[in-house]
């Protein structure tokens, strides 16, 4: 168990912050939730349950200290016993006021491991599918919360766990720092040559993984049968790698639009070159919520995603979505935009998917419990 160097003073009110790891986004959910508590009398202590000491992650993590209990994943299968005692061992140490646990593994260290009233964050859907989740959190209910990253997680979660008050299952939705992501992102120019596109193309952006849930498939399809409409030279620029790559590439060649579809591969940081696109475009399917429309709106570009998941609510206005799988409807939805006017296309970021709107909704729902007598 590695920590920060950190002694805690005498009489500090403390919020303990359990994550799985910080792989992939959740290096930034922990940041969102510590960002909560500034300017509160509570200090914020993030545990990581897997993954290595890391003084970057200590950094981006916001927090008053950090712990990494440094377990494999392989570890942490079954009962994971040892995980608990070392979860126990830090609930201990400080006056807690409460634990927020991201995803169900740490909700279920959390609960085993203290007394404290744990807040589960979810950032999937499914979580309580299982009956022996549901008989888990029943258990476990009077010290144990609910948020979803969008109203459709909630609702799933709601859906499983009938019995449950509905102002037990919530929604915080997931957030960004405008500023500073705004701040990361170079120019147009920049972005276009560190990313080989040309500088005057009409260019569809996509960032994910390649496979089935993200659905390229799909918007391969829907570009290829708006492209006679589009600017001339337009291209389909899609970011990311994964076991898909080689179909796609191959439907690409099928449908006769191989040069106008470019991969660029993973890019690292791949949110700084967003401004390399005019348009941006989220084919998956049922995103539990779509954090990269929010990097993409950052960016001041126009969006169109899927009407399922929690997409829908990112974007909020109809003439944006399109039906999962319906690539004669998106290919409707690109014919359109090159000639809608560009400052009325593009879509900012909601007050609610912010650090300061999410501060206000969060202690709004009453979820911290009163100081102890």
């Amino acid at each position: 168990m590695t920590t920060s160097e950190q002694t805690p003073g005498q009489g500090e009110r403390w919020v303990l912050q359990f994550c799985h790891g910080y792989d992939g986004p959740f290096l930034d959910c922990a940041r969102q939730y510590a960002v909560l508590f500034q300017g509160t009398p509570y200090k914020v202590c993030t545990v990581y349950l897997t993954g290595k000491p890391s003084a970057e992650v200590e950094r981006g993590s916001a927090s008053d200290e950090v712990i990494f209990l440094d377990y494999s994943s392989a570890q942490v299968r079954g009962l994971k016993l040892a995980a608990i005692r070392d979860f126990r061992r830090i609930a201990a140490s400080r006056d807690f006021a409460l634990c927020i646990a991201h995803r169900f593994k740490p909700i279920y260290v959390a609960l085993l491991g203290s007394s404290l009233p744990v807040i589960g964050v979810h950032h999937a859907f499914g979580d309580y599918k299982r009956r022996s989740r549901q008989l888990f959190a029943n258990f476990f209910r009077k010290r144990l919360a609910l948020l979803g990253v969008s109203n459709a997680v909630r609702d799933d979660m709601r859906a499983c766990l009938p019995g449950w008050p509905a102002e037990r299952i919530e929604t915080l939705y997931n957030r960004i720092d405008v500023e500073a992501i705004q701040a990361e992102q170079v120019s147009r120019e920049v972005a276009r040559e560190q990313l080989g596109l040309p500088p005057d193309a009409w260019v569809v952006g996509n960032v994910g993984r390649l496979h089935p849930d993200k659905d390229q498939a799909t918007l391969i399809r829907g570009f290829a049968l708006a492209l006679p409409q589009l600017p001339a030279g337009s291209l389909l620029a899609i970011m990311g790698s994964g076991r898909l790559e080689v179909q796609l590439k191959a439907l690409a060649v099928e449908l006769g639009v191989s040069e106008a579809v470019r991969f660029l591969g993973q890019v690292p940081n791949g949110r700084r070159y967003f401004k390399a696109f005019d348009l941006f475009v989220l084919t998956s399917d049922h995103e539990p919520f779509g954090m990269v429309l929010l990097e993409a709106m950052a960016a001041g570009l126009p969006v169109l995603a899927t009407d399922c998941g929690g997409a829908p609510e990112v974007v909020g206005e109809p003439q944006a979505l399109f039906a999962l799988g319906d690539h004669a409807m998106l290919a409707s939805r690109l014919s359109a935009l090159p000639t809608t006017e560009r400052k009325g296309a593009e879509h900012a970021v909601k007050d609610c998917f912010t650090d300061a709107g999410a501060h206000a909704r969060f202690w709004s729902l009453g979820l911290m419990p009163s100081r102890k007598s």
